[in-house]
Parts: C-alpha cells; structure tokens; sequence
C-alpha cells in the first residue's frame, strides 16, 4: 500500500538540503538532457539524408557498356559494344529477383532543343520505360505516368518536367498539347517532379523530357540500341547474386570474355545505402555511448551524495534500529531517495531536451524549403525515451543500493553513540 508518511518523509529530507540536493540532481539532468538532444540530433541528421534521397530505389543496379579489355572470339581489345532490347528480354525472362527493369537512352541536350509555340528552352532528354519510375519516383503534378501501351506500341507522348511547365506553358496545365523535342513533336500525358532532391539520373526530372524509349529508337535511328540500363531488385534477393546473372547475360549475348573486368560498367546503389545505414548505426552507438557516460556520472555523484548523507543520518538510523526498524524498512528509504532524485532529475532533463528539439525542428521548417539539406526534423521516439527513462531509473536505485547497504551495517548501539 502507498505510504503517505514515508513519502512525506522522503522528501522532507531531500528538501532539507536544497543546494546539495539540486547539485546532485543537476548530474542527472545533465546526463538525460545530453543523451535526448544527441538521439535528436543523430535522428535529424539521418532524417534529412534519408529525406534527401527518398523516392529514389535504394536497391537498384545501373548497368553501361565500356570498351572491352581483353581479345574473345576474333574480336580485339578496346572494342566497343552497346547494349540491344533483347538484352533487356533475356534478363527479364531469366534473371529471378528482379523487380523493375527499365532501359534509358539518352537525347541531345542541344541549344533550345525544347519547342512551344514561339518560346523554347534547353533541356534533358530521356527516353525510358515505364518501371523506370519505380527506379527514381516522380511526383505527378498533372496527367499520368507513362506506361507499358506506350512503350509497346511506340507512341509519340512524352512527360515534361515542372519547370518545362512552368516556362513553356505559364504554369498551365499543358496535358493534351504538342511540344517539339529535337524536332519531333509529342503529346505531352503528364508533368512530373522528382521526388529525391540529391539522386537523380541524368539530370533533373524537374528539367526533363521522357519518352518512351522504343519511340525514341525510331525516332531518333538508333536501332535498338540501349545506352544504359537500371534495374531494381526484390528485397529478398540478395542484390550481389542478381548483379552476377545480369552481367553474365549481358557478356555472353554480346560476345564479350568472361573474365573481362572493363566491358559491363555497374554502379551498385544497394553498396552506396549499405554504407548509410552502417553509418547511421554507427551514429547511433556512439551517441548512447556518449549519453550513457554522461548518465553514469550522474548516477556515481547520486550515490556518493546518499553515502553522505547516511553518514550524517547514522544516529538517526540507530535510532530506528533500537525502536525495531526492520533492514527492508531502512534499505527502501534510503534507494526510495536515490529513486526520487533521479527520477526529478530524469523529468526535467527529458522535457526540457524534447523541447528544444521542438523549437529547433519549428525553426527549420520556417525556413523556405532547400535541395540538399542534411538535417531536418530532429527528434526522439517515445520507445527511445521510455527505454532511456527506465534506464536512469533502474540505475538509480543501484545507485542507492550501496549507500542502503552501508546503512545496514551500523549497529544500533553504535549509531546511537555516535557524535
């Protein structure tokens, strides 16, 4: 049962002696106060890397010919090859785990090579296919996404980017109307806008054209050629085993060595995330590394401060010895006041750190938006502060647990003898 008196008791002696009281309890709150804004701050870091890549497929492969680097099959060294649409099929047909795979050829960034009306402007060209937007994920500000219709039978559509938009067509809605791109008219079916601001793939969508890129072949006599190739992999398979299969493909279809380590260019981007997240554990380890440090000095001085004050309250315990305290009665009253000092200290540090992560997080969404930010919305889960509170107050009570033990080694008629 809840014991008034006890309680009362308690806090009468922690009030007894504020400064040191408040000394003692500052170690604590300085310790938690430290540990929130780091996992805060650790997390804002991670929340604005995280952010500035989001929409982009963290599981993907980029596959690209290069000159070949060894003799095979009558063919000499430094040969270049391209990448054909049935390369495209093969790996599509054969190769497991693979979720989306888009070929992209690349158009001629020529002066003002975009057309509309009287007004023109200079800008990427892209023709793509339609899984190319489960590699980099596009916000759709008018119509639709291209798709596997258009591609098939070879459409004359495109996407324009939002600042196309925005030049050509004053901010209209420009779905429905032609646009000249390297002197071949489209239909423009959507506008669109990366949504990662730090990854994109030749070039920004915001300041691109896609057209689907069996059209693009036609149109532009490339046969059917593919100058790259981006492919995003299941999450259950492992990203190194579809890397191999697809290069095997890609050598033994265009008669290049098997043991050539030039001719197939790979850029991994599972790699590149891989190392973010090791980074970010990192982090993550040495903030509660730090943080806990900081704790555990706080908790030392809780317990030499209660050493303290059970030497100054020996006669006091002896007394209670001689009346027939019990040893539980004076080993809980003694952690019950370490508990109590930690857990104030643990309040205030812990709402107070919340708090500044909250005005900080306000102020930076005050300011106007910007690409390439790397800390944004610092902050700490509930799980994380719980786990940190049950933490401090479990080591508080071993922080009151040696001076409760030295308590109940003074013999009663000892205690009362003492000056």
């Amino acid at each position: 049962m809840f014991d008034l008196d006890k309680w009362t008791e308690i806090w009468v002696t922690i009030t007894r002696n504020k400064t040191r009281s408040l000394l003692t309890c500052f170690g604590v709150f300085w310790g938690i106060l430290m540990l929130i804004i780091l996992l805060g701050s650790g997390r804002g870091f991670k929340n604005g890397v995280m952010g500035g890549l989001d929409g982009f497929a963290t599981n993907s492969l980029f596959f690209y010919s290069d000159w070949t680097s060894e003799p095979y099959k009558g063919f000499n060294k430094g040969r270049y090859w391209s990448m054909r649409n049935r390369d495209v099929e093969t790996i599509t047909q054969n190769v497991q785990g693979v979720e989306a795979i888009s070929p992209v050829i690349w158009g001629s960034r020529s002066d003002k090579n975009i057309v509309y009306g009287q007004l023109t402007g200079t800008y990427n060209v892209k023709g793509v296919a339609a899984d190319y937007f489960k590699l980099e994920a596009q916000k759709l500000h008018n119509g639709r996404l291209l798709n596997e219709i258009d591609i098939r039978e070879k459409r004359k559509v495109c996407l324009i980017g939002k600042q196309i938009r925005e030049t050509l067509f004053n901010d209209q809605d420009p779905c429905g109307k032609y646009v000249r791109v390297n002197g071949i008219y489209y239909q423009i079916v959507g506008v669109v806008e990366q949504r990662t601001n730090n990854v994109n793939i030749g070039g920004r969508a915001a300041e691109s054209v896609f057209i689907p890129y069996m059209t693009m072949q036609q149109t532009t006599n490339q046969a059917d050629r593919v100058n790259f190739l981006g492919v995003v992999v299941d999450r259950n398979v492992a990203v190194e085993k579809v890397l191999d299969e697809i290069s095997t493909i890609l050598k033994t279809q265009n008669e290049i060595s098997p043991t050539d380590p030039q001719a197939v260019g790979v850029e991994n981007l599972a790699v590149m995330f891989g190392t973010y997240d090791r980074l970010f554990i990192g982090i993550d380890i040495l903030v509660w590394l730090v943080g806990l440090g900081s704790l555990l000095a706080g908790i030392i001085g809780i317990s030499n401060i209660m050493m303290v004050t059970v030497k100054e309250r020996t006669r006091e315990i002896g007394v209670r010895r001689a009346l027939g305290a019990k040893p539980f009665n004076i080993l809980s009253q003694v952690m019950s006041e370490s508990l109590v000092l930690t857990a104030l200290a643990d309040l205030i540090g812990l709402t107070l750190g919340v708090f500044l992560l909250d005005v900080v997080d306000k102020l930076l969404s005050s300011q106007p938006a910007s690409n390439g930010t790397f800390f944004e919305h610092p902050e700490v889960s509930i799980q994380t502060a719980v786990a940190a509170t049950i933490v401090l107050l479990i080591s508080g009570l071993f922080a009151g647990l040696i001076p409760a033990w030295r308590a109940l080694q003074i013999k009663a008629i000892d205690a009362i003898r003492e000056e």
